[in-house]
């Protein structure tokens, strides 16, 4: 079965699928169809005969694994045996085979960044060291040197400059020599323990180079250091290495990726064949032609110009709002309407610079019943009672996790605190806390305190049962449902989040038969929130950041200026082209209509300034137009002059205003003084009513005051 067509592919795309010896770097635009490509190169591969056991395929995302891996598997035989992995889960079932060769066991665990907090904490507490002076800048050098391939004492010479280097890196030494004897290894971790066993084990680094005779990288602009001498290592055997990426989005050199690794490729692989990408598939011409003039600012990039043969489609709209709240009531009311035209919410994002913008949107989304999702907030996973089944789980897989232990010792409550905990420490010596609790009777009463624990962490080892079974019979031998009072909604809906827990437990099982404890403890330490961004009947509320690689129908940019877009942090040139570059990935997210917003002023930060609006309203092309200014709530303003005006379609918010005065709510009978009701903010006063009629202050009970647009809003007016 090969139900793939190359003539589906446009000229250029062909060309680069074509190319299929020697190394070939693809600058795919954004839109240009590159996992099209990527598929079809697969594809394309196993109808010539090659293996599907010689092909590796990484991709940055979860989510874009789970598509590609959908898509091969539809158009040919053998497509689910392609490994498709991201670099991390690569590397961690690489690690998970040969990681005993460089000192560790393979039952190692994966610490989140709460986990290695931990531990630094732990340490700058017994060197007496302020955690607030200390910690932030130890968690950032960690991850500077880690995103290298330098050793401690190279990376100490490199910053030899830096204030108080031998003092940090004296703590980094601990940090690592800690996660070892924790047999435990961080996010970075993954990808340079992988380097240094390729390094140091020739012979491991030579079976997957010589394995992976085909070798294919998406996203290649957010490639770090170590992610591409690692390429470099398993493409060393056969050449044939594919490369697509886009310099142009290239956001996230905060956390290491250098977009130079497209223009260093091409100077490390000889011979290599470069093809550009530049239609578009995504977006119509109108919101392309924005792009274009914005990305062309940068210098640091290949030329390459975006163009589609779809429709030019409706021109872009920039908004300037008074403040925050008419900025969000412009947004909502937008997408109410549009939504009544025919649109689903989940055809709608609004994407922003900074997180802290989100109150004002969902506040305004709350008031006009829009369903809605916010990206970045507090994860499942993430939640307390969550984290501690994690715990008990790591513990079955890897004994001398002592953060884990740590956490879980004294939940549910067993009277077993930092004095006991110090106790066990000086016991335990250089073996781990829970080895040593399992090998040992303690004087002072502690071994009353663990009986119970030591009891049963014994019979639940020993069992031989499937992870979702497991972790039920876990769940009930340590009573953890019971450590809550489901009395209180706050006690309910933890019990509700671990049942929960369970069904994810189940789900995994059911995917993956053959999987275990560990393999299940990998899949959600590797998971990520934003894998389902844009799934379900919701807006999406998220950052830039979070959406990069994703579509949507409608797309609100908000908080256009200075300072927040691009963030006042960013001065240099090297980080002004990447804030330009986010603002790049924004605009092309959007396939049919774009909106932009700013505001004259702006509540941020506990206190209101004036703002000026981002030079990229100016670079897009908006400083151009000389407009009338209106606002969400109908009021018409003077006219600005050429230097701060900005185009708006006035005619979209002029008849949204007309069709809502066709309404068949009588706005009149709302009255100030008039109690109401409102489905999610309870009972609340209206304080007063726009000269319009149309947008109502209304002060709600343990909510503070909401403006509410009368024909929209659901209220209630009670009686007496």
């Amino acid at each position: 079965m090969n139900n793939f067509d190359i003539s589906s592919l446009n000229q250029e795309q062909q060309q680069a699928l074509l190319q299929t010896e020697g190394p070939v770097l693809v600058t795919a635009g954004a839109g240009s169809g590159k996992t099209r490509l990527l598929t079809h190169r697969i594809a394309y591969l196993l109808s010539r005969g090659v293996s599907p056991y010689s092909i590796l395929a990484i991709t940055f995302t979860n989510k874009a694994t789970r598509e590609m891996g959908e898509r091969v598997k539809k158009m040919c035989d053998f497509g689910d045996r392609i490994w498709i992995s991201t670099f991390h889960s690569m590397c961690a079932k690489m690690l998970r085979q040969d990681i005993d060769k460089i000192g560790y066991t393979k039952s190692f665990s994966i610490y989140a960044e709460d986990d290695s907090e931990k531990v630094i904490k732990e340490i700058l507490n017994e060197m007496s060291l302020s955690e607030d002076k200390w910690k932030k800048q130890i968690l950032t050098h960690l991850s500077n040197w880690k995103n290298t391939i330098l050793s401690l004492s190279e990376y100490e010479t490199a910053m030899k400059d830096v204030a108080d280097i031998h003092k940090i890196i004296q703590i980094m030494n601990e940090y690592e020599n800690r996660l070892k004897k924790n047999n435990a290894l961080d996010f970075d971790d993954l990808l340079i323990k992988t380097y240094q066993l390729f390094v140091k084990r020739e012979d491991v680094k030579n079976f997957y180079a010589q394995r992976f005779q085909y070798i294919l990288v998406d996203e290649f602009q957010d490639t770090n250091t170590v992610q591409y001498e690692l390429l470099k290592q398993l493409s060393s055997v056969h050449g044939n290495i594919f490369v697509v990426g886009d310099e142009d989005q290239c956001i996230y050199s905060w956390r290491g990726a250098n977009f130079k690794n497209i223009f260093r490729f091409k100077k490390d692989f000889p011979n290599v064949k470069v093809f550009k990408l530049e239609r578009n598939y995504r977006s119509t011409g109108a919101i392309l032609e924005k792009a274009n003039k914005l990305i062309s600012n940068n210098r640091s990039r290949l030329d390459k110009k975006l163009w589609t043969e779809s429709p030019n489609g409706e021109e872009p709209t920039i908004y300037e709002a008074t403040d925050e709240r008419d900025e969000a009531l412009f947004v909502a009311s937008t997408i109410e309407k549009m939504i009544r035209q025919g649109e689903t919410p989940s055809d709608f994002a609004v994407l922003m610079r900074l997180n802290a913008l989100t109150r004002n949107i969902e506040e305004a989304f709350l008031a006009y019943n829009i369903p809605h999702k916010i990206y970045g907030g507090f994860k499942f996973y993430e939640r307390a009672e969550i984290k501690m089944l994690t715990s008990y789980l790591r513990l079955f897989v890897n004994a001398d996790d002592d953060i884990a232990l740590i956490k879980i010792i004294n939940f549910p409550k067993r009277g077993i605190g930092d004095g006991t905990i110090s106790k066990l420490k000086a016991i335990a010596g250089e073996k781990s806390l829970l080895r040593t609790i399992l090998e040992n009777d303690f004087d002072d009463g502690i071994s009353k305190k663990l009986e119970d624990f030591k009891t049963n962490f014994q019979f639940l080892s020993e069992l031989n049962l499937k992870p979702d079974v497991f972790v039920s019979e876990m769940i009930e031998k340590f009573h953890i449902r019971q450590a809550f009072d489901t009395k209180t909604d706050e006690g309910f809906n933890k019990v509700m989040n671990i049942s929960a827990f369970e069904g994810a437990v189940k789900e995994f099982v059911k995917l993956n038969p053959d999987a275990d404890l560990a393999d299940f403890l990998e899949s959600i330490t590797l998971t990520s929130e934003t894998d389902a961004i844009g799934e379900g009947g919701f807006v999406t509320i998220s950052t830039i950041h979070a959406v990069k690689g994703l579509e949507f129908k409608n797309v609100f940019i908000i908080g256009l200026e200075e300072g927040i877009f691009p963030i006042s942090r960013n001065n240099s040139f090297e980080d002004l082209e990447e804030e330009r570059r986010l603002m790049y990935v924004a605009v092309t997210r959007a396939e049919k209509k774009l909106f932009l917003t700013h505001c004259s002023r702006r509540f941020l930060y506990g206190k209101t300034s004036y703002q000026i609006p981002s030079r990229f309203c100016k670079e897009l092309g908006f400083y151009n137009f000389r407009t009338q200014k209106i606002s969400s709530t109908g009021d018409a303003l003077a006219d600005f002059s050429s230097k701060s005006a900005f185009s708006f379609n006035k005619n979209d918010v002029f008849n949204f205003k007309t069709e809502k005065s066709k309404s068949n709510i009588d706005i009149s009978k709302y009255k100030v003084g008039q109690k109401v009701s409102h489905p999610k903010f309870g009972e609340g006063e209206i304080e007063s009513i726009s000269s319009d009629g149309l947008v109502a202050d209304i002060i709600f009970d343990g909510f503070g005051k909401k403006s509410l647009m009368l024909e929209l809003a659901p209220l209630t007016i009670m009686e007496g």
